[in-house]
């Protein structure tokens, strides 16, 4: 049975929209994505790496928001592409460098100009005062949340 006190109606949950907006964002990414053989995860791993001069797939992941794991799927596609090398790190054995290679920047940069223009579409809807209280609540939101502690079950 569902404590009365814990319900919530559905329009009063903030995931709700936060989760409807990710999707549709994430809905016109992976449509533009397609269109150059890509992932929108895939996407993320290649603009993570431009900032680099490499990294680990587990930092890698990190950076991403996605599993190991997954990042060992994204990392093994784009590099069958050839839009990534994987190298031996200096240090550890075990440990692989992801670095782009020239095709992987040629793809990135034509997979950027239309996230872009997917981002400067949805920001048209602001006003730039608006667009920095967005960024500056979903921070907040984002930071609350990270302070959540499940309640400890009694009995």
């Amino acid at each position: 049975m569902v404590n009365e006190s814990a319900r919530m109606p559905v329009e009063d949950r903030l995931g709700q929209y936060i989760k409807q907006t990710e999707q549709a964002i994430n809905g016109r990414k992976e449509h533009a994505m397609r269109a150059l053989d890509l992932t929108v995860p895939q996407y993320a791993a290649l603009l993570t790496l431009s900032g680099t001069e490499g990294m680990s797939g587990a930092k890698l992941a990190r950076r991403c928001m996605v599993t190991p794991q997954t990042m060992t799927t994204i990392l093994s596609n784009l590099s069958a592409k050839g839009l990534v090398s994987r190298t031996e790190s200096p240090d550890h054995t075990r440990v692989l460098i992801t670095r782009l290679t020239p095709a992987g920047k040629r793809k990135l940069k034509q997979a950027d100009a239309k996230a872009v223009a997917i981002e400067r579409f949805l920001a048209e809807e602001f006003t730039p005062d608006e667009a920095e209280e967005l960024r500056s609540l979903l921070t907040r939101a984002s930071n609350r949340l990270a302070q959540f502690r499940q309640p400890e079950k009694k009995g």
